[in-house]
């Protein structure tokens, strides 16, 4: 994905096709070599500080992507692209976010491409926008709704971080009242009742489209279940995706002490026509 208009990506006709660097305005991911991770906007003129040490930006703008960088206090670092777990992972957050490891499945799922139309509600930190913008871009559309200001301004900046605020309109409002959009190939519900606004949703979705939604807790799931299957949903799935990190050393290669379990159900199904009894 490229970061900034300023990337540059060089190549000679004829020749083989120059190493790209970093340019003023990426995003750069600094990796020590304990794995520890910091992802920088470049400015010239302008350092980075840790407890690692300094270093300035004017040094690593130039740098050919996979190089390395070393402090002031020796400490080495590899410079690199973020990827877009990486981005989501380092977003500001006030709230808990859908993780990478569900919304990889969210995008197979429901067949969120670039060109899509979809529909998010509610935004929260923009974890899940993010994602979906990158995948949408460049000539789709997400419409994500969040009734909280504080949030979508919270949203908005991640967005804007990561260069992908030209994909999303965000709008601030009680999604009881409705959507604005009809004849959208996708629409999640990141809400805490999404029971509630499947009429909603039936409204917004093109006809055999795709709804998705993600809850918490056992109940929240029955009682989507049983929203869904009286407004004439099918293909109905609920799943939960688990991660299992292992230690990468060869001669003792077995799990993380630590994961991130249990962070929501994943329902999924689909609008088709109501038929009259």
């Amino acid at each position: 994905m490229r970061l900034s208009d300023s990337a540059k990506r060089r190549s000679l006709e004829g020749e083989d096709r120059l190493a790209e660097i970093a340019s003023e305005n990426d995003l750069v991911l600094l990796l020590g070599k304990d794995g520890k991770r910091f992802i920088v906007r470049l400015k010239r003129g302008e350092e980075f500080h840790s407890h690692r040490g300094r270093i300035l930006h004017d040094d690593l703008i130039g740098q050919p992507w996979g190089g390395e960088v070393v402090s002031h206090l020796r400490y080495p670092f590899w410079v690199l692209e973020p990827s877009i777990h990486d981005l989501i992972m380092d977003a500001k957050r006030r709230t808990q976010i859908v993780y990478p490891k569900e919304s990889g499945y969210i995008l197979l799922k429901m067949n969120i491409r670039s060109g899509s139309r979809v529909i998010e509600a509610g935004t929260g930190s923009g974890a899940l926008t993010i994602t979906l913008a990158q995948a949408v871009a460049p000539e789709g559309r997400v419409y994500s709704y969040e009734e909280r200001e504080d949030m979508r301004i919270l949203a908005e900046r991640n967005l804007a971080r990561v260069g992908l605020l030209d994909y999303v309109e965000l709008k601030q409002r009680d999604i009881a009242e409705g959507f604005d959009e009809r004849d959208v190939d996708a629409l999640f519900l990141d809400v805490r009742s999404p029971h509630h606004y499947l009429l909603q949703a039936r409204e917004a979705l093109k006809p055999g489209g795709f709804i998705g939604a993600v809850v918490p807790t056992a109940n929240q799931v029955s009682n989507l279940l049983r929203g869904l299957e009286e407004e004439g949903f099918v293909d109905i799935e609920v799943c939960e995706i688990l991660l299992r990190p292992y230690k990468t050393v060869p001669a003792r290669l077995r799990p993380v002490d630590r994961m991130v379990a249990h962070t929501g159900y994943l329902i999924f199904a689909r609008p088709v026509a109501l038929v009259e009894p």
